[in-house]
């Protein structure tokens, strides 16, 4: 084991009072709905506000209205450390100062100036998102800004993994004191959230792909967490213990390579994973795998396992379903849920399927 010693992480960052998206009920809690959006860097954040942000410059053009969003966002001091992409804050900017200019208001010099500083900073291929909880804790990730990077689609955070943590959030009795082993766990972001929320005892991460498990370790040690990597399941040298924390672990995991002697080690109570379920030849290896779960626990109970994925394609939705049928996992859909403090606006064509192995 390569034993990384914890960073210092993001402490619990102060948020102005959340309201619905879209409600703005006073100077206090103007920027709340905007903010969150923001340090998660969530497409068309200021395009779905738009109409209310300018009815309320409107209302009051006063440079202290516009002086509490910008100091919620682009100089939120989360965002200055952890910043999203230099492309993600220019556009927000500019559209700030669009509709600021629309209005009566006085100019705001320190708005312009903010810009002036962003237009020269250079273009990055990594960026940071900053998901707020509703513990007032939060998850930060350094992520690619381009959706395939390095020959994978596992450097960015998808839709699933959003809906599966948020999931976990409202159901943390699943999580509690237990062992959870996620598969294709990507660069963490449900598995850092469900070690912030739900205080499981033991929690492995996995993937298979070097440039995801290099930035999944980096993103875990950012946000305050200790590390034991693993290859194949084998720990990897001395294991660190910390008080009342999760004991985490990173595991390489190739579905079609590792051996049911070699899952013994892990004995899973709940087993997840989020949009694993996008491709014919992802879907057999994943079903394989669980095969191996379910033969490899010896005396013990079966582990609970929930898949979090985006119906993008109904073949491929119902193949998975046919396959789970063909080897005789039962499964159910879990209900949606309404944690709506914790979603960044997450597509409804999200699902959850609990199975049976």
């Amino acid at each position: 084991m390569r034993g990384l010693p914890a960073l210092p992480g993001p402490a619990a960052v102060p948020a102005l009072p959340l309201c619905a998206a879209g409600a703005w009920p006073g100077r206090a809690g103007a920027a709340a709905p905007l903010q969150r959006r923001f340090l998660a860097a969530r497409a068309l954040t200021v395009a779905a506000l738009a109409s209310e942000l300018e009815q309320n410059l409107r209302a009051a053009p006063d440079s202290p209205l516009l002086r509490d969003i910008l100091h919620q966002t682009v100089l939120h001091p989360l965002c200055v450390k952890y910043p999203p992409s230099t492309k993600y804050r220019r556009c927000f900017l500019t559209e700030l100062i669009k509709k600021h200019e629309s209005t009566a208001a006085e100019p705001l010099d320190e708005l312009y100036n903010t810009l002036a500083d962003v237009l020269k900073e250079e273009e990055s291929t990594q960026c940071y998102k900053n998901y707020l909880l509703p513990t007032g804790d939060c998850v930060t990730l350094s992520e690619s800004t381009a959706m395939i990077s390095g020959g994978t689609t596992g450097l960015v955070t998808w839709e699933a993994a959003l809906h599966l943590a948020g999931w976990a959030g409202g159901n943390p009795e699943v999580f509690r004191a237990r062992t959870v082993l996620e598969l294709g766990s990507g660069i963490g972001f449900t598995g850092i959230a469900i070690c912030k929320t739900c205080q499981p005892k033991t929690y492995i991460f996995s993937d298979c792909h070097p440039c995801v498990l290099r930035q999944l370790g980096e993103n875990i040690r950012l946000n305050g967490f200790e590390v034991t990597w693993c290859i194949q399941t084998e720990p990897q040298g001395q294991e660190v213990e910390a008080k009342n924390c999760p004991k985490l672990m990173v595991a390489e995991l190739d579905w079609g390579s590792v051996t049911e002697e070699q899952l013994v080690g892990l004995q899973p109570d709940v087993v997840i994973a989020a949009d694993v379920v996008y491709d014919p030849e992802i879907i057999l290896a994943l079903i394989g795998m669980l095969q191996k779960l379910s033969t490899s626990r010896a005396d013990r109970k079966a582990p609970e396992v929930f898949i979090a994925f985006t119906l993008r394609n109904p073949d491929t939705y119902h193949l998975f379903q046919a396959q789970l049928d063909k080897v005789g996992i039962r499964w159910q859909i879990i209900p949606a849920h309404g944690n709506s403090n914790f979603l960044y606006d997450v597509q409804p064509n999200v699902t959850i399927l609990q199975l049976f192995i």
